[in-house]
């Protein structure tokens, strides 16, 4: 008897090698073979890379990133942990201050967790479990120079390694290049509309330093400390100390407008000490510095409104950074990175990769995590001087002024604190902020008097204090 065609198995491109990049390969692999186009050439372990420059700040997963990446590729979280990251309790593992100034108490009662690590950690775990799949092939020091198509069907993407120049035909490009992503461009090219953006910059400044986790620290499960930056006192200034793998404490500084910390070691516990608080400063102060002072300014928020564009083309969609980058001060970037490949992946299992309107069913998809973070930066970063050429409605102040109350209420209140994590951990909508967990404690309580001042105790105050 005749052998019986096989159908074609579908080829998707995936543009930049980023997490959003490799996560969502490791959706589309479940439904095509996929091809990782990635500028640089990749490090083999933990090592800093070109194309991350913020790796070098602080960085953090809310559990509503722990969440999807268990949901992308089952056992990660635990492999990473496994490698040296760690899984930190919010609250209890935290000493935390509100940008209103207000210090959470360290409750115990959420399932909320964040997981810290270095980026460099991060990536290397990610990258190695996602390009161990056979269905996805990764090529190396290639740039996407243009998308092949028109304004009806993208059928491919031009790109260069070296001197030569190719077409890399797919069924569906995803573009995962991050804050420079060229999509636009690309997609005036085609013939279609300029996208829609908004930037709301509040002039953020970063200034990062590595530390070795001074005295027994490492050894205690030692908690973040963070101060963050108040909007109603600008220059709005803060700071974060997350203790990583390797015995080491990162530590980044901010500031905006007026208030940056600058690259000058000899400065940097000044600023630490200057802060609303001094509790960074004074943990740092006779720690031992691991190399120089690392800055960065690509902080705004920047969003394009693809799922808004009319018409979409078939065989394109962009995810992660390449649709929505966020001031890092919340964290959000990679917890979006993976909603969004959850989101491909959802599609995917409902609608035929190649069928006409996939692309667009995606590119809204991907919106709604895009926007859930978006709202919750912007939420704070409008209302610095010079943010925005737009400044916050009467809307908006009403709900900043309702979050400012929700945070004073979640810092006292089991019940709302967990409703308030629920949204900053971006596992539930910002309509859980209006549920009777966090309606009932905010209009009858709670009867605890807020703190005066940052929960850390005296025995983790001796930890960290040098030998």
């Amino acid at each position: 008897m005749p052998d019986r065609p096989t159908a074609r198995r579908p080829h998707a491109v995936v543009i930049g090698g980023s997490i959003t990049g490799l996560f969502a390969a490791a959706a589309l692999a479940e439904f095509a073979d996929v091809t990782v186009v990635e500028r640089d050439t990749l490090p083999e372990g933990p090592e800093p890379r070109r194309g991350v420059p913020q790796a070098r700040h602080a960085h953090l997963v809310w559990s509503g990133g722990v969440k999807a990446f268990d949901e992308l590729l089952p056992g990660l979280t635990a492999e990473i942990v496994a490698n040296g990251a760690r899984l930190v309790h919010i609250m209890g593992d935290m000493v935390s201050r509100a940008p209103n100034e207000v210090w959470f108490r360290r409750f115990t009662s959420t399932h909320h967790r964040n997981l810290v690590c270095s980026r460099d950690l991060l990536d290397a775990v990610i990258r190695t479990r996602v390009l161990a799949d056979a269905r996805i092939t990764l090529r190396q020091n290639t740039t996407a120079l243009a998308l092949q198509g028109d304004q009806d069907r993208v059928t491919g993407v031009q790109v260069r390694t070296g001197d030569e120049e190719l077409a890399l035909p797919a069924d569906l490009v995803v573009d995962a290049s991050g804050r420079g992503s060229h999509a636009p461009r690309w997609l005036t090219d085609l013939g279609l509309p300029q996208v829609t953006e908004r930037e709301v910059n509040a002039g953020v400044a970063y200034a990062t330093r590595l530390y070795r986790a001074p005295g027994t620290a490492a050894d205690s499960g030692f908690p973040l400390v963070n101060v963050q930056a108040n909007a109603a006192k600008a220059p709005g200034r803060g700071g974060i100390i997350v203790p990583i793998e390797g015995d080491r404490w990162i530590v980044t500084l901010s500031g905006t407008r007026g208030g940056e910390p600058g690259p000058d070691p000899d400065t940097f516990t000044d600023f630490a000490l200057a802060l609303g608080d001094p509790v960074i400063g004074e943990l740092i102060k006779d720690a031992e510095p691991l190399g120089e002072v690392a800055t960065t300014r690509s902080t705004a928020n920047r969003r394009r409104y693809y799922e808004k564009m009319r018409p979409w083309p078939d065989g394109f969609t962009v995810l992660g950074d390449a649709i929505a980058g966020y001031n890092p001060v919340y964290g959000h970037g990679l917890t979006v990175a993976a909603q969004c490949a959850l989101s491909l992946r959802t599609v995917l299992r409902s609608t035929a990769l190649t069928a006409p309107g996939t692309a667009r069913r995606v590119q809204r998809a991907a919106a709604r995590p895009v926007a859930a973070a978006w709202d919750l930066a912007v939420g704070q970063d409008a209302f610095y001087p010079g943010a925005t050429d737009t400044p916050p409605n009467a809307l908006e102040r009403f709900l900043a002024r309702f979050v400012d109350r929700a945070v004073a209420t979640g810092a006292r209140s089991p019940r709302a604190l967990g409703a308030l994590l629920d949204v900053m951990s971006l596992e539930k909508p910002a309509t859980r902020l209006f549920s009777p967990d966090m309606l009932i404690p905010m209009l009858f309580g709670p009867k605890k008097p807020h703190l005066q001042g940052p929960p850390l105790t005296e025995p983790e105050r001796k930890t960290a204090a040098p030998y």
